[in-house]
């Protein structure tokens, strides 16, 4: 059973504090939003969830195992923080497919059925550096979905992208839910975060200032 426990959070840059004492815990089944101005904490925080910062104090751990200690990425987590960046010179699908080639899990029609699904498909073999704000959101709405992993990032996913596709997005998340995922959105957008999250936090300075159980 997947879990995440934030203990004691801080995070300092020179001599500002941009995190304060956040502790959160995060189990599978569950959508949990972060709604907050830029600058409140947002992707400070989840890119300390995923390794790529260490927290000045505290720690995460994942499925009992402390990230920053062991000084790991979790396997069994995908992301997508800030904006997306890929290699400009190869193809949407070109793309997936090296970061796919890593560990092997998936076949090259299990790229296209998640692209298809995104209403990415017709623009797969386009160049990356070709690409729209809308499609490279979709290529990294992509990369996390396809694997199939326990534990789902997101920060600031349907910007640029299109009404229809956004619906689409937000019902595969719901299905994902189903399946025991832990899936973290965070979005300026309110209403985004009301129509899927279970769980909805809200940030500004650095804290958690409220948080409402949906569910």
């Amino acid at each position: 059973m997947s879990n995440i426990v934030v203990k004691e959070v801080s995070k300092s840059f020179d001599d500002a504090e941009v995190l304060h004492d956040i502790n959160l815990e995060f189990k599978e089944g569950h959508i949990y939003g972060f709604v907050g101005r830029n600058g409140s904490g947002k992707s400070v925080l989840f890119k300390i969830m995923c390794g790529l910062y260490f927290p000045t104090t505290g720690s995460v751990v994942i499925d009992g195992v402390d990230i920053h200690k062991n000084n790991i990425f979790p396997n069994n987590m995908r992301v997508l923080i800030e904006k997306p960046n890929f290699l400009p010179n190869l193809t949407g699908l070109e793309n997936l497919k090296l970061l796919a080639s890593i560990q092997n899990k998936i076949t090259e029609d299990d790229i296209i059925d998640i692209l298809n699904k995104l209403n990415l498909k017709d623009d797969m073999n386009k160049l990356y550096h070709k690409y729209s704000l809308g499609m490279k959101q979709k290529l990294a709405i992509a990369q996390v979905l396809m694997e199939d992993p326990e534990i789902m990032i997101f920060d600031e996913p349907f910007n640029g992208i299109e009404e229809k596709t956004v619906k689409i997005i937000k019902n595969i998340l719901l299905e994902e839910k189903k399946k025991k995922k832990i899936i973290l959105i965070a979005s300026h957008i309110k209403d985004d975060i009301e129509q899927l999250a279970d769980i909805v936090y809200l940030m500004d300075d650095g804290k958690i200032k409220l948080s409402k159980n949906k569910k």
